[in-house]
């Protein structure tokens, strides 16, 4: 139940000031009793707790079900009742692909579709991932301005969808992330301007990436899954490349992603001064020590491992060229294991799941795939929330429910400490203090 209150005492009594303080400013303030709080993932959840937010931020988190007094004031306060939930931080999620999804109609699509249609469609991914709980997401990998657009126009509020840290990419010629699959003009006409060769050119395709919009770099270390390609999953960007694009984007404030599934490209990029390896498929004894000795994140989408090789296994499965069943198998049957030991060695872990590869708004089920690998549900969280918020360097603004915070707050009817498969129904949906999903 939700009901609309007009009072002045008790934004008073909340924030212990004045009423003529009060009063000087009309705001947009809401009020949640929340009937279990995981303000802070990791700590133990609170019962019985009250969040009060002004212009959408949270400006108390106050012990008890605060009363909210009617007065004859020109301030509205909405009470939202969470009382029998289970409230939280939005979740983050690390890697995803707003502009498609994986399937049998991709080529069609690329052929058909117009710009502006990439745009729509992306719009539509990003309001399911909203609505599914995510309310911040790193997009990392789009057609640039489109992605951009988009971005912006969440920001701006033109368009429901989550917070969105757009990347720019910087791949090889003829490696992951380059065009593939199709007629030599087409492949002519499709080859981004951002594709390298040397570290001086790719120094050029990283400016340039920053130039027109990227909130961080996304490099392609080592080959990958999805290619049309038998160019295998090893390493192809040299290491004095990655040690160019990482260096370049770094002063100019960007941090860089890096695709690696072969423990040779991951441990170059983590050598170079990666922020995040993503995937990390066959990262090995030494790449945990860089891991652990750099502080990189490692993004592990176990939900993408997933899918491709039950795509590669179904029936049906034609519109899979040869090489990508082959490595869709290897290598999402191998992710599993390898980051269970990631995890137990202590690397710092963000949440993230290819989706686009996965279906959106099924973001939540890649945390049912950390459980199943020996994550725990409080680690789990943490990874989605905190972790995250640190990774993207918003830790003062994202991550947890704490004063000073944007309002991004979830809820659910069970806590998913106690059982993790209780994100994949959220009831409740507020990013930044607007209500999308109640």
């Amino acid at each position: 139940m939700t009901n609309k209150t007009t009072y002045i005492s008790a934004i008073a009594v909340i924030f212990g000031l004045s009423i003529w303080s009060v009063a000087a400013v009309a705001a947009d303030i809401k009020v949640i009793y929340a009937g279990s709080l995981l303000a802070v993932p990791g700590d133990k959840p609170l019962s019985e707790q009250t969040i009060v937010i002004t212009d959408g931020t949270i400006t108390a988190v106050e012990k008890g079900f605060v009363d909210a007094p009617t007065a004859a004031m020109n301030d509205t306060v909405e009470i939202i009742d969470l009382k029998d939930k289970f409230v939280m931080p939005g979740m983050m999620d690390m890697h995803v692909h707003l502009q498609g999804e994986l399937g049998p109609r991709n080529d069609s699509e690329a052929l058909r579709m117009s710009d502006a249609d990439v745009a729509m469609h992306s719009a539509y991914f990003a309001k399911k991932t909203l609505l599914a709980g995510f309310t911040t997401v790193r997009d990392l990998g789009a057609k640039p301005e489109q992605i951009y657009a988009l971005r912006d126009a969440v920001n701006k509020g033109w368009v429901d969808g989550p917070r969105i840290i757009a990347s720019g990419g910087v791949s090889v010629t003829g490696g992951h992330g380059d065009v593939d699959g199709m007629s030599p003009d087409l492949l002519d006409m499709y080859t981004s301007k951002t594709i390298c060769d040397g570290p001086y050119d790719c120094r050029r395709a990283t400016r340039r990436a920053i130039k027109f919009g990227a909130d961080v770099i996304k490099i392609t270390s080592t080959g990958g899954v999805l290619s049309d390609t038998n160019t295998g999953t090893g390493q192809q960007m040299d290491d004095d490349e990655l040690v160019e694009v990482i260096s370049t984007a770094h002063a100019l404030g960007r941090k860089v992603a890096s695709h690696a599934h072969a423990a040779a490209g991951i441990n170059a990029a983590l050598r170079a001064g990666v922020d995040s390896i993503e995937h990390g498929s066959y990262a090995d004894k030494q790449s945990i020590k860089l891991f652990k000795k750099t502080g990189a994140y490692l993004v592990p989408t176990l939900l993408a491992g997933d899918t491709v090789v039950q795509m590669a296994k179904a029936a049906g499965s034609d519109f899979m060229s040869p090489a990508i069943k082959e490595k869709a198998i290897r290598v999402g049957g191998d992710m599993m294991k390898n980051f269970s030991a990631a995890y137990k060695a202590g690397v710092n872990i963000a949440y993230g799941t290819d989706s686009g590869v996965s279906h959106h708004g099924d973001n939540a089920k890649e945390a049912l795939l950390m459980s199943l690998a020996g994550m725990s549900n409080s680690d789990i969280l943490k990874s989605a929330t905190l972790n995250a918020a640190q990774l993207i360097s918003m830790s003062t603004q994202l991550g947890s429910i704490e004063v000073g915070k944007f309002a991004d707050i979830i809820a659910m009817p069970i806590s998913p400490l106690k059982q993790i498969d209780a994100l994949l129904d959220v009831h409740f949906v507020m990013k930044a203090g607007v209500v999308y999903k109640r």
